[in-house]
């Protein structure tokens, strides 16, 4: 793992981040919020920052954090296949509640659809509890967004 780099990415990751997105098996909405405008865009705010973890040039784990300006949030964490039960997602969250720290982020949240179980395992092996009083509801002006 010594050769292997994290970094901040930019709007000119788009394309490998996409991949890596597809090849972890999240699911994306290339038209709507994920498509490159939507991703350049985000990363515009000072609100939003995508990190990923290189192997050499090979971009092998991504993940995204955000914050409302009193919370943060982990999302989108992927890691390659094939180089999966390394630590790399450990080492890729442990990077990003640094990045929130840094903003001043005092809580940090992740959302895990139901049938993730192995970021739920995840998340709940560096700390993480899920919460029993909180119901996520979402309204959207469009499926792709």
């Amino acid at each position: 793992m010594a050769d292997m780099t994290v970094v901040i990415l930019t709007a000119e990751d788009y394309d490998a981040v996409r991949d890596l997105w597809i090849a972890a098996g999240l699911s994306i909405r290339p038209v709507g919020r994920d498509s490159r405008a939507q991703f350049a865009a985000q990363l515009a705010g000072d609100t939003q920052t995508v990190i990923g973890l290189r192997a050499g040039e090979q971009l092998i784990g991504v993940i995204v954090a955000t914050h409302d300006g009193r919370k943060g949030w982990l999302n989108r964490l992927a890691i390659h296949p094939d180089f999966r039960r390394q630590g790399l997602g450990q080492r890729l969250i442990a990077a990003a509640e640094q990045q929130l720290h840094d903003q001043g982020m005092r809580i940090i949240a992740a959302l895990i659809e139901d049938w993730n179980d192995p970021s739920l395992a995840l998340f709940q092996k560096v700390g993480y509890m899920t919460h029993p009083d909180i119901h996520y509801l979402t309204k959207r002006d469009a499926d792709d967004v």
